[in-house]
């Protein structure tokens, strides 16, 4: 069976109560659809990637029985995780879908795990700025960290204020830094 290509949806952020539900921070615009009881999704690693059984090198499937909106996220129920003790170990581990499953993003938009690689390019010139090495998810959205072309590391939101466009086909960012980002 060959793998599937997925994109994560959720993460796993603690166990809620005895009974094995999971508090999760959702990655997807459309929760209600993709994590609705009934629905599978495959279990992921912490770091984002696909989890294989080490004795089959297959994905885990798991099974949504239940998805509530709480204060500060969701509450999810997986038929496969009984109890507090089992949803303690979930603890900052993804769940994933295959990516065509997905709806496409729209003009302008990108899954987030499409953006690790992509150039940056400066809005005003087109020149090359760097390229997306990782990307942290913060309250106040995605935080793209690059690689200057001098190698150094530096991060810009991925908010409107600085992107100005996303070519998902011609994995290219256009950005406008903030001033003195890239001096020193």
């Amino acid at each position: 069976m060959a793998l599937p290509d997925c994109a994560s949806i959720a993460r796993v952020r603690r166990p809620h109560g005895v009974r094995g539900e999971l508090a999760v921070e959702v990655l997807t615009d459309e929760p209600d659809a993709i994590l609705a009881p009934g629905s599978r999704v495959f279990q992921g690693t912490h770091d984002g990637a696909l989890w294989l059984d080490p004795r089959s090198q297959q994905p885990r499937e798991l099974h949504v029985t239940g998805l509530r909106p709480v204060k500060d996220g969701w509450l999810l129920t997986l038929a496969e995780i009984a109890d507090r003790t089992e949803a303690e170990r979930w603890n900052g581990r993804h769940l994933l879908v295959p990516v065509d499953e997905l709806s496409d993003p729209d003009d302008g938009e990108v899954f987030a795990h499409e953006l690790v690689g992509m150039a940056l390019l400066d809005a005003d010139s087109g020149l090359p700025l760097g390229e997306v090495v990782e990307f942290y998810e913060l309250p106040q959205g995605l935080l793209l960290e690059f690689r200057t072309a001098a190698g150094t590391l530096a991060s810009v939101p991925f908010v409107e204020e600085f992107v100005d466009e996303v070519d998902r086909e011609g994995r290219t960012i256009r950005v406008r830094l903030p001033d003195g980002l890239l001096e020193g």
